[in-house]
């Protein structure tokens, strides 16, 4: 397996702390946030020749981008149009900087529209800017979260678009704390598709979603990684540790857990 970290772990660190993070926790890709305001660099507004430089700082620590992280989100009506423009800068900042694939949402339904509705919506925002990812060598993922943790709905947007350049990131947490899934059932739902993993432990306190050590939460990671493996996937799997405890408290211990539990498939 491959193991990466988005920045939500280091908002603080410029790209070339970042990438020697990397190196010293011993993961092997990283996934730089943007639109967050994180420190390492890589926006939107980057210039052609800071994109260049970003691209060859990867290279040099011989660190992947295996994903950008975005807010790109689609089935509100009211705001699906800003977000296709801003999908389109992204697809071409990944493909500058050379990261294969974006992270991006279905997002909120808007008010009023059904869930049939919404998935057309998405289905067709995902249409509208497919070939321009698959021109650039960008897949977009589209990630099990917010008004899309049941697999089945993100299923019904990925048949509909049918397209090599849309996948899922499949977020293993939210459909089975969101939407009452089994591991197992959000894997066979989601198996065409997944390009992307994103993993996390928890559970609720006090009302609230706790992130947790991996072992301590409601989440089967040991389940996860053994359907992965039977897959012979050969993506990326990252750890998003939002507002958590400090990198040098969490990056090397979770990283220690998910190989343990690889080991023993």
């Amino acid at each position: 397996m491959k193991y990466a970290f988005m920045t939500f772990s280091c908002t603080t660190l410029s790209l070339a702390e970042c990438l020697d993070l990397v190196k010293q926790t011993g993961y092997d890709g990283l996934e730089p946030r943007i639109q967050a305001s994180h420190a390492h660099g890589i926006e939107f507004d980057t210039t052609p020749a800071q994109r260049d430089a970003i691209r060859k700082q990867f290279d040099d620590a011989d660190v992947p981008a295996c994903c950008i992280a975005t807010s790109c989100r689609y089935a509100d009506p009211a705001t699906v149009d800003e977000h296709i423009a801003d999908t389109n800068k992204a697809i071409d900042l990944a493909g500058d900087i050379g990261s294969p694939r974006l992270r991006v949402f279905g997002g909120k339904i808007g008010e009023g529209v059904s869930r049939d509705d919404a998935i057309n919506n998405v289905a067709e925002a995902f249409k509208s800017v497919a070939d321009h990812a698959a021109s650039r060598d960008v897949t977009l993922c589209i990630e099990t979260h917010d008004d899309w943790c049941d697999p089945d709905h993100v299923a019904a947007i990925m048949t509909k678009v049918n397209h090599s350049a849309i996948a899922v990131n499949w977020d293993i947490m939210h459909p089975v704390r969101a939407a009452g899934k089994t591991m197992d059932e959000a894997y066979e739902t989601l198996r065409p598709w997944i390009r992307h993993v994103h993993v996390h432990d928890g559970k609720e306190v006090d009302g609230k979603n706790t992130l947790m050590p991996i072992g301590q939460g409601i989440i089967d990671h040991g389940v996860a990684l053994k359907r992965l493996a039977e897959l012979g996937y050969d993506g990326y799997i990252s750890g998003e540790w939002i507002n958590w405890e400090p990198y040098e408290t969490h990056l090397p211990r979770e990283l220690a857990l998910l190989k343990a539990l690889e080991a023993n498939l």
